[in-house]
């Protein structure tokens, strides 16, 4: 007996009068407006569609499960962006493999080998470094969402945050607490956030001390150790800084050991930083943070990867988030 066609959501979302992004979002839980909504299942009901999750993985040989590869599965920031993915995912259905790459490119590839091996949906992707790979995912029609870092790809979906401004903020924030000699400790040269915060750092103190810009910045490996090896560099200059941003979490955490060490804790010693501090055990009075909406980046990826699982084919988007500008001061 000859099975009726399949009813698609571009069905759907012609009869509704809305796009098919908009249908995929419905059928997903992701929040739309309550007009649409009620088009949409309304269309849905005359039309007798329902997501068919069982013959979409047959069809596609996907599973409902997907792969989300991070740099650094200890940094408390990565921990709250899996949160918002699972949580997200679970939502509609999916469940969610953590892979920690240890900002490995080669331990990278594996895990997308793996990935496309046991047929999952769709990848969510924190880039090892800008020469990451997704080739592979892209030829086998697997949706991959990069988070955090961008691929530098037009096909590509990316939920980032605005680190450039991010890292103004930071700096000026400094200086207009009275510090003049501003440094800036950042991550590899290869990963984008950290050029970019960097950026941000350059434009706030490009007028200010021109001359002392490449004396004042290091760049380190986004880790506690890194951190405070390059803040103890920093002070061992013939005229130090009296103020430093660090561009992520555990380099600051490590930076602040350093400045204790050297009887240099804030505020006597200004000290912005991009995201908040994780685990520190010292007194986080006149620390300035730029704080970081990690959940909402997770919970944006997952909600963009899962409209491409339920067959989304328009452009590419790039999401940006907006860091909090306001500047904490941690008392």
């Amino acid at each position: 007996m000859t099975q009726p066609p399949m009813v698609t959501i571009y069905q759907v979302a012609a009869r509704a009068g809305v796009s098919p992004a908009t249908v995929s979002r419905v059928m997903n839980g992701t929040k739309v407006s309550a007009e649409s909504e009620r088009l949409v299942r309304a269309a849905a009901a005359e039309l007798a569609f329902t997501p068919n999750r069982t013959a979409r993985r047959l069809r596609g040989q996907t599973s409902e499960v997907i792969a989300l590869i991070i740099p650094d599965i200890e940094n408390p920031f990565f921990t709250a962006l899996a949160r918002g993915v699972e949580n997200r995912a679970r939502a509609a259905g999916y469940s969610v493999v953590l892979c920690n790459t240890d900002d490995d490119p080669a331990r990278e590839a594996t895990y997308i080998d793996i990935a496309l091996a046991e047929h999952m949906a769709g990848v969510i992707l924190a880039p090892a470094d800008d020469a990451s790979d997704v080739s592979r995912l892209i030829a086998s029609n697997r949706p991959v969402v990069a988070v955090d870092r961008s691929l530098h790809r037009p096909d590509i979906d990316a939920v980032t945050v605005d680190n450039r401004a991010g890292g103004l903020s930071a700096a000026e924030s400094l200086f207009a607490a009275g510090f003049s000699r501003v440094a800036c400790i950042t991550g590899p040269n290869s990963v984008e956030t950290a050029q970019l915060r960097m950026e941000g750092w350059q434009r706030a103190t490009r007028h200010r001390q021109p001359a002392h810009n490449d004396v004042l910045l290091r760049y380190a490996d986004y880790r506690v150790d890194g951190g405070r090896a390059a803040m103890v560099d920093l002070l061992s200059l013939p005229e130090p800084p009296d103020a430093v941003f660090v561009a992520n979490n555990l380099m600051a955490a490590g930076a602040l050991e350093a400045l204790h060490d050297a009887g240099l804790a804030p505020p006597r010693f200004g000290l912005a930083v991009f995201g908040d501090l994780p685990f520190a055990s010292f007194d986080r009075r006149g620390i300035r943070v730029v704080p970081l909406p990690a959940r909402e980046l997770g919970e944006a990826a997952a909600g963009l990867l899962l409209e491409r699982i339920a067959g989304d084919t328009g452009p590419a988007r790039t999401v940006v988030l907006r860091t909090d500008h306001r500047m904490l001061e941690q008392r």
